[in-house]
Formats: C-alpha cells, structure tokens, sequence
C-alpha cells in the first residue's frame, strides 16, 4: 500500500492536490490530504469538495474533522464516493477555531465522544479507518495510549501521533519517546510525528518511539522533496538529490501555476505565497525587503514567474 515509511502530514492550506504531487513525485511513502470539515463537505461548500481531490498514483488518504457523528459519516461516504481509499480522522489539529467546536484535538478531552466519531466513519464505508491525534490535552491528561487502544478496538487500522499536546501547540520539542507507550498499547502500525525534519531525526523518533513510520508536516514547507528523501534513507536507499539551479526554478513555476489552476487565479496567487516564501528560507535565501514585498505582494502571474527564474535560480544576491 505504501513505498516507504515517509509520510506526508495532512496541513490545512498547504497539502493541496499541487504539494502532495510534488512530495509524491520524489518518493514520500504516503500523502494525505488537507483537514476536510465533515459538516462543511456535506452541506456541499465548494472549498472542501476541491479538497476531496486526488494527487497521483498513491492511495488517497482524505483526513476529515468533526465533531459530530452524522457528519463524519456523511463525509466519509462522500470521500468514498470521490475516490478516498483511506479515511483519516482528525483528533490532533491544536487550533482554537477547530478546538473550540470540540473538534481536532479537544476529542482528546471527550473520548466517548471520540469513539463515536470512529463508529460512525467504520459504520459509512468500508474503507480503511486511520486516526490521527496528539500525546493528550496537557501533561495532566497523557490519554493516547488509552485513546489508540479504543481506537483500534473501534476500527482504527493505524495510528498517528503527533508528539506534543494540544497546550503545546508547536511549542517546546515534540517528545518522541512518549509514543513507545502508543505502540505498546495496540497491535496496528504507529506513525511517529513532529519536529522531524531530515534523516537523522527521523532514525532518532523512530527509535524512541519504536513507530513503524515517520510523518513530516513543517519539516517538509520549501522541501516537499524531502518526505521522499528521508524514505529512501530509511530503506537504506540512495534518496532523489534535492531540485537546484534551473531544475528547482522549474518546479517551482510548475507548482505556481498548478496552484493558480487549483484556486484559480485571484485567490492561487495569495494561496501560492506561503509556498514561495518557504522556498527561499529552505534555500537559506534573505531577500531585500522592497524584493520580498514586491515579490510575495505581487498580482500578476506572469511578474511573479519572471522573478520565480530571478531568485532561485542561485544567482540571486542574498541582502547584507
């Protein structure tokens, strides 16, 4: 089902159809999709629906977040409907806009209602079931152990955990060792994530982890390639080198424009900012700010391609 044990994390804004074919192209063992709202997606808003869409030739994982259960079904048997292979459930998200609806990781704090979340998705489809959460809500309530193992006795087919709590939100450093109790709590695969950024981090989580896999979320923003890069070395194979020159300025006009293709124009070219910036501080570039403005504020396509070939193509001229 997958190439390797590299995976690319679901984020909400960024692992977009466009991104998840990039990270697939250079070898990321699984992709999953952005946080799709269950109640949004079925009540048909144009935004999720385009979320449902798949990238490349791998199994298509479509991650959904809800709170309630006749939702989570309806979206899950709408994700089936549109081609999902596996359903993922999101019990991590920290964000205060989801949390707040006792959706995300606030299921960490309510876990009947969790479970029902997973009866429900189990019930809709017959598609795999995978859940996604955190350590727990706070170092007061480190739940993950006991979370997966009712999970998995509700139908969860694999687990992810992020390893920090939603109070943490990306603070402090994600502790890796704290997932060894996840794995020893269920008999499915466990997927080790958070602050993995490169091959040695990812051989360090796994071993204070003992996780089947690692998943990189931040760690792959201006390195889609790297998921990819960091599988291969754990198979103990020779990774794709990372895109430079003429090679990089071409995947990175491709992905401009398949952004502008996704969104369409007057919403791709704010959408494709983030993406732009987070090259140039994978690259280690710093830009002058009049170029950045002028760059990342630009609305005109074919400007921002023009400069897309100026700045990466490694004669651009770093500010003092």
């Amino acid at each position: 089902m997958v190439r390797n044990n590299a995976f690319l994390a679901p984020m909400a804004g960024i692992t977009d159809r466009p991104f998840r074919e990039i990270a697939e192209k250079f070898g990321a063992g699984l992709v999953v999709s952005e946080m799709i709202a269950s109640a949004a997606l079925g009540t048909g808003h144009h935004d999720m629906v385009r979320k449902l869409g798949k990238a490349g030739k791998l199994p298509h994982v479509v991650q959904l977040a809800g709170c309630e259960a006749e939702w989570m079904a309806a979206g899950a048997r709408i994700a089936h409907e549109a081609g999902a292979d596996i359903i993922d459930i999101n019990f991590g998200c920290p964000s205060k806009r989801v949390t707040n609806g006792y959706a995300g990781s606030a299921l960490m704090r309510v876990p009947d209602q969790a479970m029902t979340l997973i009866d429900a998705v189990v019930g809709a489809t017959p598609l795999p079931v995978t859940v996604k959460m955190r350590l727990g809500w706070d170092d007061d309530s480190l739940n993950a152990p006991l979370m997966a193992r009712r999970a998995v006795d509700a139908g969860a087919q694999m687990i992810t955990v992020h390893g920090r709590t939603r109070q943490q939100f990306y603070k402090g450093s994600a502790r890796w060792e704290l997932v060894r109790a996840v794995v020893e709590a269920v008999d499915v695969p466990v997927v080790v994530n958070g602050d993995i950024i490169d091959f040695a981090s990812a051989q360090e989580a796994l071993s204070l982890s003992g996780a089947a896999a690692v998943m990189l979320g931040r760690g792959a923003q201006g390195r889609p390639w790297a998921v990819g890069q960091i599988g291969a070395q754990l198979r103990g194979e020779t990774p794709q080198a990372a895109p430079t020159g003429q090679d990089l300025v071409a995947l990175i006009s491709a992905h401009y424009e398949q952004i502008l293709y996704e969104y369409g124009i007057a919403v791709g070219v704010r959408a494709a900012r983030k993406h732009l910036d987070w090259y140039a501080q994978a690259m280690g570039l710093t830009l002058d700010k009049p170029t950045r403005l002028a760059f990342l504020n630009a609305e005109e396509p074919a400007a921002v391609l023009a400069m897309i070939g100026e700045i990466y193509s490694g004669d651009w001229k770093t500010a003092a």
